[in-house]
This record gives C-alpha cells, sequence and structure tokens, in this order.
C-alpha cells in the first residue's frame, strides 16, 4: 500500500502545481497508468491576521513565529486525523518556522529546501542562486539546507531582491504571467550566474509557472515539482520495495 500524502496549502497557485504534479506522475512511480497515492490538501482559513505573507512574513523575520507555527501545525493535526501518514507544504517562505512547527505535528514532514539541496548534490551542483520571496531570499532556510552539503550560495542583489519580491506577491500569487515579468527573471538569472553560480532554485512555489529551462541560462532547480517528486517517492517506498 502506498501511504498518503497531506499537503498544507498556502496560495493556490503553488499548491495547484505540486498536486497536479503528484497526480500526474504517480504513474511514474507505480507503474499502471494514472496510478497516484492517496492525496489529502487542506488551506488555512483566510483572514486578515493570518494571510497572506505580507501580514504574517514581518513577524517571522522579528522572531515571532508563533501565529504561522501554530497554523501549520494545526493544518497538520487536520491532515493526520484523515488519514495522512506525512506532510508538505509547498511553500518555501513559510519553512521559516518549519522546525517549530514540525514539533507540534503529530505526522512527519518533507523539508522542501532539503529536497532541493538533495537534487542539487545529486546533480553535482556547487553553487545555487536562490529566487524566491524577500523574507525566503534573507534568510538561513536554503543557506542551512546547502551548506550542510557543502554548496555555496548567491541571492540577488538588494534592488532585485525588492522587485523579485514585488512580482511574486503582486502577479504570481494571483496566477498573472506577463512576459515583461519572464524576462526580468531571466536577467536576474544571468547575473547570478556571471557570479559563479551553476544552478538557479526557483525557491518560490508559484516561479516554475513563470520559469522554465528555456528561460534560463542556467539549470533550474524547481522547487514544486522536487518537493511533489520527493512525497511520491515517500509515499511509494514500501510498494516498491
Amino acid at each position: 500500500m502506498t501511504k498518503h500524502i497531506g499537503i498544507v496549502a498556502i496560495s493556490p497557485e503553488g499548491a495547484a502545481l505540486c498536486y497536479r504534479t503528484i497526480c500526474g506522475e504517480g504513474e511514474n512511480y507505480l507503474g499502471r497508468k494514472f496510478a497516484r497515492p492517496e492525496v489529502t490538501l487542506h488551506t488555512f482559513t483566510v483572514t486578515q491576521e493570518t494571510f497572506p505573507v505580507e501580514v504574517w512574513g514581518p513577524y517571522c523575520n522579528q522572531g515571532d513565529f508563533r501565529v504561522v507555527t501554530d497554523l501549520m501545525a494545526a493544518s497538520a493535526a487536520k491532515l493526520a486525523k484523515v488519514g495522512a501518514d506525512f506532510a508538505i507544504c509547498p511553500d518555501n517562505t513559510i519553512h521559516m518556522v518549519f522546525d517549530l512547527a514540525v514539533e507540534k505535528s503529530p505526522i512527519p514532514w518533507l523539508h522542501i529546501a532539503e529536497e532541493v539541496a538533495s537534487e542539487a548534490k545529486r546533480q553535482g551542483h556547487k553553487c545555487i542562486g536562490i529566487l524566491g520571496s524577500r523574507f525566503l531570499m534573507e534568510s538561513s532556510v536554503y543557506p542551512d539546507k546547502l551548506s550542510a552539503l557543502d554548496i555555496t550560495y548567491k541571492i540577488p542583489e538588494p534592488d532585485d531582491r525588492k522587485l523579485i519580491d514585488d512580482i511574486i506577491n503582486e502577479e504570481l500569487l494571483y496566477g498573472r504571467l506577463t512576459s515583461k515579468s519572464r524576462t526580468y527573471f531571466s536577467k536576474v538569472i544571468s547575473k547570478l550566474k556571471k557570479q559563479g553560480c551553476d544552478a538557479v532554485a526557483l525557491a518560490c512555489t508559484e516561479i516554475p509557472l513563470l520559469i522554465t529551462q528555456e528561460d534560463s541560462v542556467l539549470p533550474i532547480l524547481d522547487s514544486t515539482r522536487i518537493l511533489a517528486r520527493a512525497a511520491l517517492k515517500k509515499a511509494t517506498e514500501s510498494s516498491s520495495q
């Protein structure tokens, strides 16, 4: 039997991409057409106090993780009640509170940055450019996981970080994909290459909706799909042994 995957959803666009990847690629892991493990998705209640990242992000930056930690733990508890064996969250920024949330969770989690770092190591990359929300790029979420595998990293310059954050929050979270923003991201990736990066992590769940390998001079590490595939692997381990 396969394990039941629980998805803690934040933004609808990113969560939908993760869910579609799990369902669309399930047959690759189970060996049967249209086969997929059981999946349950739960999203936070949307209120002024808890959503979106512009509201709770500053609390994280100030070290006040209680609100978001409790939300993640409560979501995992609901998933556990309907049978989920483990949880994933296809939102990179919220991993700033990952360790605290896991302590309160009744089921284990996969860490998105850990999976991306493992894939970077598997592919032999040495220096990763990190693209994501400003909170994520300026946090230790990815540096901690990359450094544990002896991989270095770079982030964009402050002005680029601000504009990237604006595009994410004003466009990508709403499914708005423009050629102007695509061109801009491609230019930022080119800058990261000049700084010595040999791959770029799309460390925002929605960036892979805008940027594909064709748009990047560097190999891309798609955090959303990497996490989805890691969940598929974990869910099907017992059935493949």
